[in-house]
This record gives structure tokens, sequence and C-alpha cells, in this order.
């Protein structure tokens, strides 16, 4: 565990031996992304991405999942 100062603005800076071992020194978008959990903050590494990089392979199974998603959630909700 690991004591790091917020600054009067809400910044936080993650020590360079953390974002060496999460693979943020190396990306070339990195970010965080945050999520409240029982009283507390989960950080997890990510990185942007222009959707132009993205494989088109990539992107339509993303979108054909959203797809399948949304016909379930309407199904469902036609049974509600």
């Amino acid at each position: 565990m690991t004591s790091i100062p917020i600054s009067k603005r809400g910044t936080i800076t993650l020590p360079p031996e953390m974002r060496r071992k999460l693979g943020l020194d190396t990306a070339e978008h990195p970010m965080m992304l945050v999520e409240m959990r029982d009283g507390g903050i989960f950080l997890q590494p990510a990185e942007a991405l222009p959707v132009r990089d993205i494989p088109e392979k990539i992107l339509r199974g993303w979108i054909e999942d959203d797809e399948k998603d949304t016909e379930e959630f309407w199904r469902k909700a036609d049974k509600a």
C-alpha cells in the first residue's frame, strides 16, 4: 500500500514504479478508469485509442454484441 498526496484540485500522481508496472509509461495515450466501490475508488489502467486505429473486425464484433444486447433488453422489456 502506498500513500499518495492529493492536490487542492484533486490531482494525484502515481509513483513511477506503479506507472511502469501498469504499463502506463509506455502507453501512447495512458488513462485510468475510475470506479466508486463500497466507499472507496478502484483505478484500472486504460489507453485511449482513436476509433480509426481499431481493427474493423473488432468494431464489427462490438456492434454485433451491442445489437444482441439491445434485442435481449427489448424482449425482456416487452415481457414486463
